[in-house]
């Protein structure tokens, strides 16, 4: 087997529908969804099958959602292709998708894990819903000119570099009338291509405070362990197995800017040949290709 790295999704990767036709056929994907439910207070399957999307979409419905699809996929894989396991040699996940790499290392036992992206969703929610924020994915420029934009419109408001995502796709976070300036100067420069995003709020930038210390407390009462396979944090694209350091960069992601191309370049380097992206989407696969377009990246959707 090849050196091999599993990637999750983050928010977004949702989609109504998902899971449903696995836990049918997997008992053990059913058995998470069943046991994140005894602890969610509500059925979250049903919402993943039947919607509504509106509901699904909340920050606060969707972190527990995806978190439990993307482990339910990891499920699938164990069962058809057992020998993926065999020759991991790390793990990464966008955002959101960092607590389901954790919770696959061993780090994070799956109960915490569903408690923990449950408080995370909760604080995320409770900061978008104090200051009307939103995201923007700027499509074919680099990070240097997309932060001079940012530079030029913020003013006195919120406005930051959010996601590095790939080469010509980085995200721009921020209170939403600097975005509606963003995007009037983007039109008026004529070809800068933007698309806004379907989310709450301006994550990974400092308005999602407090959600920050909401979520140390959760950590703060979570069992974290040191992880069987290193986890690549967003924050600084490094790999980590320290349990102290790992809860430390938790806390940090919420307000720092997610790392992503700088995490797959480290993991090429370091002589991953083989991705596994585990979860509602394909996202992550075509970020990696937009990076290396020869990149073996395998995708286990739900």
């Amino acid at each position: 087997m090849p050196r091999t790295a599993f990637l999750f999704p983050g928010q977004g990767a949702q989609k109504v529908g998902m899971a449903g036709a696995l836990c049918q056929s997997l008992p053990a994907a059913g058995d998470l969804f069943r046991r994140a439910s005894e602890i969610l207070g509500y059925d979250l399957l049903d919402v993943c099958v039947g919607g509504p999307a509106e509901k699904l979409n909340a920050t606060d419905v969707s972190q527990p959602a995806i978190f439990v699809a993307s482990l339910a996929a990891l499920e699938q894989l164990r069962a058809t292709e057992p020998g993926a396991f065999g020759e991991v040699h790390a793990t990464a996940g966008l955002s959101l998708g960092e607590y389901t790499a954790l919770a696959f290392s061993g780090a994070l036992s799956f109960e915490d894990g569903v408690r923990l992206v449950q408080a995370r969703g909760h604080a995320m929610q409770d900061a978008a819903v104090a200051t009307p924020s939103g995201m923007i994915s700027v499509l074919g420029m680099e990070v240097p000119e997309v932060e001079a934009l940012v530079a030029e419109v913020r003013g006195t408001d919120t406005l930051e570099v959010a996601n590095l995502l790939c080469p010509g796709n980085t995200v721009v976070s921020g209170a939403r009338a600097a975005l509606d300036r963003f995007e009037q100067l983007c039109v008026q420069k004529g070809g800068i291509r933007t698309v806004r995003l379907a989310v709450a709020g301006a994550f990974h930038t400092h308005l999602m405070r407090p959600a920050d210390e909401k979520l140390a407390a959760a950590l703060a009462g979570a069992n974290l362990g040191a992880p069987q396979v290193p986890v690549w944090s967003n924050v600084d694209a490094r790999p980590h197995t320290d349990p102290d350091e790992i809860r430390g960069l938790l806390v940090k992601q919420v307000l720092a800017p997610v790392r992503w191309e700088e995490t797959m370049r480290g993991l090429l380097a370091e002589g991953v040949e083989r991705f596994y992206e585990i979860g509602p989407s394909r996202v992550l696969a075509g970020l990696l290709k937009r990076l290396h377009r020869k990149a073996d990246i395998r995708n286990v959707e739900v």
